[in-house]
């Protein structure tokens, strides 16, 4: 499975100071769900200029990007620390236009590798029908929105 260093922030509830981290993420077979810190973000199909991706389980959106080499990642307007992984940063420095990381613009983290098999379970999972007001429906996350099915 393919894998990179990339740059993540999370946007929803945030502007642009929002948790943001550095690691090694994994792509699925064809690229559009990549895994990070135990979450898996699906490419959204209209990505905007706040977020390119959305958590399948959460629909919490995020920015994730290459990394620059000038280490400024985070938006102009934003702030804060940026989490990296510890297991990322002699492969991040080869990265960048720098030799060390900066401890005040950087905290070092270790990041859980992620179960991939329990997202394959949720996009594949039946769906279950409920019955709400006379009718019959279910929903799901589909680039970032939730929607309804109805069966009449």
């Amino acid at each position: 499975m393919k894998s990179e260093i990339l740059y993540l922030e999370l946007k929803s509830g945030f502007s642009d100071n929002g948790p943001a981290w550095i690691g090694k993420v994994e792509f699925s077979k064809s690229g559009r769900t990549l895994y990070f810190n135990n979450s898996a973000l699906k490419k959204l199909k209209k990505p905007g200029i706040y977020a390119n991706h959305f958590d399948i389980e959460t629909g919490e959106e995020y920015w994730v990007s290459g990394v620059k080499k000038n280490g400024q990642d985070r938006h102009w307007a934003g702030g804060g620390k940026v989490m990296i992984e510890h297991d990322s940063i002699e492969d991040y420095l080869k990265l960048v236009d720098f030799g060390t990381v900066d401890e005040k613009f950087f905290d070092i983290v270790d990041i859980p590798r992620t179960d991939k098999s329990r997202f394959n379970d949720i996009e594949n999972s039946p769906i279950n029908w409920e019955e709400t007001n006379n009718t019959i429906q279910s929903w799901y996350w589909d680039n970032n929105r939730k929607k309804f099915s109805r069966n009449d």
